[in-house]
């Protein structure tokens, strides 16, 4: 797909929406008019006082335009030239490709924190609508995004301006998912990296909480993430949960949390190391009950092993579990998710959370194929909607929620959880309340200045091995960390 930027500097904004449609296509941004049959135009002109925008899309023979003009006497400022400019070729697409997203012309990962800021300046009904008219949210997302804001405030008002989160990165899983696009080894090609790797690891932690207790920083969670931390032996487990133990302190800290995530990872013995290394919070995740999917996007485990890991979890005492559940997989049917939802509520996991598939292209099953994503859209929509309502009718509520680039159908991931076992780590991490210190491959510390919006991040290696060869270049970047907070004191 070509996209041609005439008069203005909004081709960001513009490629984004126009991937909504089209999360399958390369775009090719261009100033430069092209005859290519599958072509998007966005042009802007300036006369008289008033601002004229057009777009114009033209698809293998099929060709409409559109514009509209702003006055002036009207707000010119550039955001709301771009927001009126999306929404312009925003109906254009939509009547092009047959369908409506709900999410309308926002292309955002933090719909929830625009909401918040909006309604601290203009008031919530006028935030409210402002999401449905202005960039054309739908009703429902608009209320959903109303419930997961009135939910999050209690944990946002947990935090201090000298709080801080941990994060810690174990980038290996037994095998690599299909959609997965995160920095992740599989430990098939890995396994004799991880002892290194680990004692780095333990390294990086002692430096980094030395550099937190420097600065009078207060841990309030800490997150264990990856891939899939229960790769690690039972021993390993230990080794790492003691470091943090030993080199944080823990007093104020509301929650503790590791992925489990593959149950083909889970054993008593693994399970205990959690248990006695003070985890208060894990994450079983199925993704899905149905085999046959399973078995398609490289998953190998099964929905019994799902349901044994649970219930081992169960037994030993873990009563704060999360599933995780992806709408939108391939082969996945309307039925089967619904089968798969029902499944999970029996279990009656603590929380739930509900991830729309993300077309990634460094996963194995993105395509590049010229056709919209109508087709793609209304079976995930609806798988949501499901799942939104038996949630709710089971007690649930949404805690927070984001959005990625080249979501099936332009939805969202939803946190779903009963009433006190929300996540901390998952709010603060999506709100950006407060600095998240973050260690291992892969891993982004963002510094929050606690008197502004402003963030600094500081970048871990990407990939083990570099995190491994290159590792006392990485640990002279932790030390940025106090230069930063200096900063932020200074201003």
């Amino acid at each position: 797909m070509i996209l041609l930027i005439d008069g203005h500097s909004f081709h960001y904004e513009m490629e984004n929406l126009c991937r909504i449609f089209f999360p399958y296509q390369k775009i090719h941004v261009t100033k430069e008019p092209c005859g290519d049959p599958f072509t998007v135009y966005t042009g802007l002109r300036r006369k008289d006082g008033a601002i004229t925008l057009f777009a114009r899309v033209k698809f293998n023979g099929w060709e409409k335009s559109a514009e509209d003009s702003i006055s002036e006497n009207e707000d010119q400022s550039e955001p709301e030239q771009e927001r009126r400019m999306a929404v312009v070729l925003f109906g254009l697409l939509v009547e092009y490709c047959g369908f409506t997203p709900k999410w309308g012309i926002m292309t955002g990962i933090r719909p929830v924190k625009l909401m918040r800021l909006t309604a601290a300046e203009t008031g919530l009904e006028q935030a409210m609508t402002d999401f449905r008219e202005k960039f054309l949210v739908s009703p429902e997302k608009t209320e959903l995004c109303r419930r997961t804001m009135r939910n999050e405030e209690k944990l946002l008002k947990l935090s201090h301006s000298e709080s801080f989160s941990l994060y810690i990165s174990i980038p290996f899983c037994p095998t690599r998912c299909a959609y997965c696009s995160f920095v992740s080894s599989s430990v098939e090609k890995t396994m004799k990296m991880i002892p290194e790797y680990l004692s780095l690891l333990c390294r990086e932690l002692a430096h980094t909480a030395e550099i937190a207790k420097d600065l009078h920083l207060r841990l309030e969670s800490v997150y264990v993430g990856g891939g899939t931390p229960t790769t690690l032996s039972a021993e390993q487990l230990e080794t790492l949960l003691a470091t943090v133990n030993r080199c944080f302190d823990l007093t104020f800290c509301r929650e503790f949390t590791v992925e489990a995530g593959r149950p083909d990872t889970i054993s008593p013995e693994k399970l205990n190391a959690l248990k006695s290394g003070g985890v208060t919070r894990i994450s079983i995740n199925p993704q899905t009950l149905n085999d046959a999917v399973l078995n398609r996007i490289g998953r190998r485990h099964t929905t019994a092993q799902t349901l044994s890991a649970f219930a081992l979890a169960r037994s030993l005492g873990f009563g704060n579990i999360n599933m995780d559940l992806i709408v939108g997989l391939p082969g996945d049917t309307l039925p089967s998710f619904r089968s798969t939802m029902d499944g999970v509520l029996r279990l009656d996991p603590e929380s739930v959370t509900v991830h729309t598939l993300a077309l990634k292209r460094s996963s194995s099953i993105f395509q590049d194929e010229s056709r919209p994503a109508e087709n793609e859209a209304e079976l995930p929509a609806q798988m949501l909607e499901y799942a939104d309502r038996r949630l709710a009718e089971h007690g649930y509520e949404p805690y927070y929620l984001y959005r990625q680039s080249r979501m099936v159908g332009n939805l969202e991931n939803t946190g779903w959880a009963k009433p006190g076992f929300e996540s901390p780590y998952n709010v603060y991490i999506m709100d950006e309340t407060h600095s998240i210190l973050a260690c291992g491959a892969g891993a982004s510390t963002k510094l929050r200045d606690p008197n502004s919006e402003r963030i600094e991040r500081i970048f871990n290696f990407k990939y083990p091995y570099e995190y491994i060869s290159r590792f006392e270049e990485m640990m002279s970047r932790k030390d940025q960390v106090k230069a930063v907070y200096g900063q932020f004191h200074h201003i």
